[in-house]
């Protein structure tokens, strides 16, 4: 079914990611895996083509173009070819999101150049130990001292955390102080990467998404100025709530395009697999078996593309986000799950993309909201 949300200028867009992605990170993905990091090297190579700060300001460096439809070709194709890393969606929605529109001029111009270079690479840090979905029990705090904050605390499964130069913060501020609880509004302050007191922890061992740093972070009487602020004091949970529901769409986008790509590779090859003199698709369960996920996946094709029409007008509710967000990050799980059976034994070699796509995909449906927390976003929405 042909897709209408793209004009010749986006398939001109998109073939620059695609080259982009074919020649600087496929060829060495498997390297990262094993390393568990992206050399900083490819996140300036993308800002030379343009691939970072797309709707920034040409005054900053960036595209000056305010076209969501450009975000979604970048998750799409990332997702197509199975890769996760660089987080260039992270790096481009969602820390540009806050840098765009919660900054002074002063801190655009200090921070915005980098960031559409690649010279500087951005972090959102929100989850700690005890707090992922319920940001109620953020316990990260930034006390006013003089003219700045001090900020005390531990955040953990932040992506881009180990080459970030600048990290964008959830903190408790206000009479929450650094002990946690409701009694404090948050906040969110952007933390350069060199400041006294900060340390990295180690890079987490994940089953998937090997290539994609994610690390934790210790905030130890680290000192900001005030001009660090991003926006408000106290109306962060707006601002995430804002930034959360661009997030799920994003993750929607990039699973549906992995359900698809992992379905195509597996209809080619249950063409020219044989089993038992036939090919593997000639046999009628495995066929019944595609047929279903290839409807499953051409009605969510449908729905997706509705929401994507709807966020680019900005007109996505939070609730419609969700919806996508658990409903492709499931099948896609599922689409997963089956081809890998329908390739036999060559679906747990790690030269597969069926394989990598296996552990890659599973965390899908926890970062970002996990599935019940989606469920209940849109069950308090219809009550």
């Amino acid at each position: 079914m042909r897709r209408e949300l793209f004009t010749a200028d986006h398939e001109a867009f998109r073939e620059l990611v695609r080259t982009f992605v074919g020649k600087e990170i496929e060829p060495n993905y498997r390297a990262w895996e094993e390393r568990g990091a992206v050399p900083r090297d490819v996140w300036r190579k993308a800002g030379g083509i343009g691939l970072l700060g797309m709707d920034v300001p040409a005054e900053y460096g960036g595209g000056g173009d305010p076209d969501y439809l450009h975000h979604v070709i970048v998750s799409e194709e990332l997702g197509r070819a199975g890769v996760h890393a660089p987080a260039l969606s992270l790096h481009n929605e969602i820390a540009g999101l806050y840098l765009r529109t919660l900054t002074t001029p002063e801190q655009r111009s200090r921070w915005l150049p980098g960031f559409c270079t690649g010279e500087l690479v951005t972090a959102v840090a929100i989850t700690e130990p005890d707090a992922g979905s319920d940001v109620a029990r953020l316990r990260c705090g930034a006390v006013r001292r003089g003219d700045g904050y001090v900020i005390n605390g531990q955040k953990t499964f932040v992506t881009n955390g180990a080459v970030a130069d600048l990290l964008l913060v959830a903190v408790r501020t206000g009479g929450g102080g650094g002990n946690g609880g409701g009694g404090g509004g948050l906040s969110v302050i952007a933390v350069e990467s060199d400041r006294p007191g900060l340390a990295r922890g180690r890079t987490l061992d994940k089953i998937g998404m090997r290539a994609m740093d994610t690390v934790e972070l210790f905030f130890d009487e680290v000192e900001v100025p005030a001009e660090n602020l991003l926006g408000r004091e106290g109306r962060g949970v707006a601002y995430l709530m804002r930034t959360l529901r661009r997030e799920r769409m994003m993750i929607a986008v990039s699973a549906l395009a992995t359900a698809e790509r992992v379905l195509e590779y597996t209809i080619e090859h249950c063409r020219t697999r044989r089993v038992f003199g036939s090919p593997v698709g000639a046999h009628q369960h495995n066929r019944f078996v595609l047929a279903e996920l290839a409807t499953a996946v051409a009605v969510a094709r449908s729905f997706t593309d509705r929401c994507v029409a709807e966020e680019a007008a900005g007109r996505l509710e939070a609730e419609e986000a969700a919806m996508a967000k658990w409903w492709n990050t499931e099948l896609c799980q599922k689409v997963v799950d089956r081809c890998l059976q329908l390739h036999g034994g060559y679906g747990v070699v790690r030269d597969f993309p069926v394989a990598r796509a296996f552990v890659d995909t599973r965390a899908q449906t926890i970062y970002g909201g996990t599935t019940e927390i989606m469920k209940e976003l849109i069950g308090h929405a219809l009550i």
